[in-house]
């Protein structure tokens, strides 16, 4: 089964990780090996999310006489897994011959290798997940929505934005920021949650500190969230289920109940997308923020953002059997591990490069950063690796999301590694994906942008119904 999924090389090999098996590449290899077979029938996937919309994607398997069958269960495995991060769903429909539903039942199961994705789609839409095997016909249509949201600039705003290392917020006066401010902090290893509310309220005081008035407040915070109750978040993962129930899934409500104002809680990677969108002046955009972990978001080429979940953390990329492994689901090469914070600690050694190891991750990115700004060379082969990684994404990203603008935002990309990142991704596109890079502008913001522009986007998201006093 592994040969199907790692048969293509990449013509641009990781300077540091020459196992890297992209899966845009085998994926594509695949589908061209049913297409020449001539025998290939059809699969589709449907994901249904607790509000009854419903995504769907369609693709050919080798049929079940073929003994090429068994290449399909890797295939089919790796393309739910991406759907399930991608769009989402409690109820996932595999239409098409019922080997394929059997192992997708049973590897998407309490007990199955992926115990960890059920678990978490259970959680996030409230029901229990279930898998569906069924034939392609009886798969239902696709029902899809999608909102505007964003944009609105007037007023006073205060703008957050939650990362897993640091906390940004900005004062925005009439689309202009007055105000903003980074500060480090910790809230993955802190078990109380009041620790969380404390420093969030801490800093939206400090921006409210230097407005007028407060009209309306935005968050960007990496996690779930629906109807700004927080559903899964690796910001509270030392909460325990208890206190998570109890005060973290409704903690922005509590901030809101204490400021009376409009408050909208959106994905930071919908952030991202929506900074982009804002900046270009343009739709179809896909954000990635390199962080700590990867968050991504997309604006539809209509000017919208979907009710996907577009956690790409979670969306496998590298299809090696070597792959490293996310250390939260357990799950290898899922793009945490190459499109963030973890992707810099883990290449330091293979640079070549020795740092205390008890320096955390942010430190060691802080590090790596000093040695770029210094010209010291180690550094280079680190970036040009994790800019290959990015161009095979969004290669693999594509497959899934009709976008013409890559916003790149995120402290990985900060100082001169950034270029080359972007670089070594622009190559990957022209060389293996030509067709992408004609449609495709990978855009990287200017500094402060790239740095504060997600607090800056995120003041945007409320309507203010009535200007306050």
């Amino acid at each position: 089964m592994a040969s199907m999924l790692t048969s293509s090389k990449p013509r641009i090999v990781p300077p540091l990780d020459a196992t890297f098996a992209p899966l845009a590449l085998s994926n594509r290899a695949f589908r061209a090996a049913v297409a020449e077979s001539g025998a290939g029938v059809s699969l589709v996937i449907g994901l249904e999310r607790g509000d009854g919309t419903i995504s769907r994607y369609e693709t050919q398997v080798f049929p079940p006489q073929s003994p090429e069958f068994e290449c399909n269960l890797p295939y089919v495995e790796r393309l739910v897994k991406t759907l399930l991060w991608a769009r989402g769903g409690w109820k996932v429909y595999i239409g098409g011959p019922a080997e394929i539903g059997q192992y997708i039942t049973q590897t998407y199961s309490p007990t199955g290798a992926r115990a960890f994705d059920t678990e978490v789609m259970g959680r996030i839409y409230e029901k229990t997940f279930t898998v569906v095997a069924c034939t392609a016909d009886e798969v239902p249509a696709a029902n899809e929505s999608a909102v505007s949201l964003g944009g609105h600039l007037e007023g006073c705003r205060i703008g957050f934005d939650a990362g897993a290392s640091d906390r940004k917020v900005a004062a925005v006066v009439d689309g202009v920021a007055v105000y903003s401010e980074e500060v480090l902090w910790d809230p993955r290893n802190h078990t109380d949650p009041q620790y969380h509310f404390d420093e969030i309220m801490t800093a939206m005081r400090t921006a409210a500190s230097h407005m007028p008035r407060v009209d309306a407040i935005g968050v960007s915070s990496a996690g779930v969230y629906v109807n700004n109750r927080i559903m899964v978040a690796s910001l509270f993962r030392g909460v325990s289920p208890e206190q998570f129930e109890k005060r973290v899934k409704n903690l922005f409500l509590d901030i809101q109940k204490e400021w009376g104002v409009p408050l909208e809680v959106v994905n930071d990677g919908e952030v991202t997308a929506l900074a982009g969108a804002m900046s270009l002046e343009d739709t179809a955009v896909i954000g990635v923020a390199m962080g700590s972990s990867e968050a991504a978001g997309f604006v539809t080429p209509d000017g919208n953002i979907t009710n996907w979940l577009n956690e790409l953390a979670f969306v496998p990329i590298d299809g090696s059997e070597t792959a490293p492994a996310d250390e939260w689901s357990g799950d290898i090469g899922c793009g945490v591990q190459y499109l963030s914070q973890q992707a810099v600690g883990r290449l330091i050694p293979a640079a070549g490069i020795t740092l205390d190891e008890k320096l955390g991750l942010p430190e060691r990115l802080k590090a790596v950063q000093k040695l770029a700004a210094e010209g010291d060379e180690r550094v280079i082969p680190l970036y040009q690796t994790i800019g290959t990684y990015l161009g095979y994404a969004l290669a693999h990203y594509a497959d899934f999301y009709d976008f013409r603008h890559a916003l790149i935002l995120g402290r990985v990309t900060s100082g001169e590694g950034g270029n080359i990142i972007l670089q070594w991704a622009h190559d990957v596109l022209a060389q293996e994906f030509p067709e992408l890079a004609k449609k495709v502008n990978i855009n990287l913001p200017d500094e402060n942008n790239r740095r504060v522009g997600q607090a800056i986007a995120a003041a945007s998201l409320p309507e203010i119904l009535q200007h306050g006093a």
